[in-house]
């Protein structure tokens, strides 16, 4: 009989609303600081990249656009991005903004989808509240900077706090490396 190791139990980690915002008007001054490169639009990343999207985006003042990566349906993530390579290419610039970087792979995903349909790379930054210095994926502007090597917990956003605890939980679970 084969035994199964219990699925680690995450230490949750909520991110308080005033730390959020604060970590969002962090993005902004690094964008308004960036004198050499302008964006025109923000990018928010779904799901855990529209909230904060929408906060940047109100704190720049620069118009806001949606990817929803997590929902896999290619009408409104694949093909979206065919459409911002296209809006590269013409001089548009995009910060796609997420919640974390953690392993990197939303961002690696976006990059190669986008590099695949012609985007002119140069015109396209990230931004996330949280980076992980351990991510194989490197960002552009971030507020935070963690070492998942070290740091294990499991973060909370706060349009995540509304949702069941089990369902976090299990948010948390399907990425079990991420725990230790």
């Amino acid at each position: 009989m084969q035994e199964f190791a219990p699925m680690p139990t995450p230490d949750l980690t909520p991110i308080e609303q005033a730390r959020f915002v604060a970590d969002t008007l962090a993005i902004a001054e690094q964008l308004a600081a960036d004198t050499a490169w302008r964006a025109d639009f923000i990018v928010g990343i779904g799901r855990g990249g529209l909230v904060p999207g929408t906060f940047l985006s109100h704190a720049t003042g620069l118009p806001m656009l949606s990817v929803d990566y997590s929902s896999q349906e290619p009408a409104f993530s694949a093909d979206l991005l065919v459409q911002l390579a296209r809006r590269t290419a013409g001089g548009t610039r995009l910060v796609f903004v997420d919640d974390i970087n953690d392993s990197g792979r939303t961002i690696r995903f976006i990059r190669a989808a986008l590099a695949d349909a012609g985007a002119d790379m140069a015109a396209v930054r990230f931004a996330t509240l949280i980076d992980n210095v351990t991510s194989t994926e490197r960002v552009d502007y971030f507020a935070q900077r963690i070492d998942r090597a070290v740091f294990k917990n499991w973060f909370v956003f706060p349009w995540e706090a509304v949702a069941p605890a089990e369902s976090v939980v299990e948010d948390a679970q399907a990425v079990p490396e991420r725990l230790g």
